[in-house]
């Protein structure tokens, strides 16, 4: 296994980490879970740069990698709905869409294709991981005591600012989804 698979397959521990964190009652949990988030988003980045740069684009890369990235957002995002930072209907649709997509790919795969992702669906992946962090950033604040609930400009940036970005992440998810469906569409359709 080459740097660029061990990097996308650590991203999964960090994830599990990311989720205990969050979910913990110790007191700087979620100031743990976003520098945890922050690592695993990192590795994201990394891996890729990686393996264009020195050739080690696999199969497993490519099939694992948006998986893996599929697995870091949906867990996020339903660790953020109790929180009352993500609606659970955005919850829904962005798990909803990630489910959808990687049925395509597992389609593909039994006909001997493998789909990689796409310029949009890297796209989209990066507006949810700033609509994720953004959350986490803003508990981990109120974590730190920086910000409190009295707080008007805490309260604003949570509000007004957290709907913009969950709006934005929202319809960019369905966007990337439908497109990549499209493109795609021959998969779905072709009795082999």
């Amino acid at each position: 296994m080459n740097w660029a698979n061990r990097l996308t397959v650590s991203r999964l521990g960090l994830t599990i980490l990311f989720v205990i964190a969050l979910n913990s009652q110790w007191g700087f949990g979620r100031t743990a879970a976003l520098l945890l988030f922050a690592i695993a988003g990192i590795t994201d980045y990394v891996d890729g740069e990686i393996a264009r740069r020195y050739g080690f684009i696999t199969d497993f890369g490519k099939l694992m990698d948006p998986l893996v990235d599929k697995v870091m957002i949906a867990a996020a995002f339903i660790s953020l709905v109790p929180l009352n930072a993500i609606p659970a209907w955005a919850a829904t649709i962005v798990v909803a869409r990630d489910f959808l997509i990687t049925g395509l790919r597992l389609m593909a795969a039994t006909k001997g294709l493998v789909l990689p992702a796409e310029r949009l669906g890297k796209h989209k992946t990066s507006w949810q991981i700033v609509t994720v962090v953004f959350f986490l950033l803003l508990l981990a604040l109120q974590e730190l005591q920086y910000a409190t609930d009295e707080t008007t400009w805490w309260l604003r940036a949570w509000n007004d600012g957290g709907q913009v970005l969950v709006w934005l992440t929202v319809l960019l998810t369905l966007y990337s989804g439908v497109t990549y469906f499209w493109r795609n569409r021959g998969v779905v359709t072709t009795d082999q």
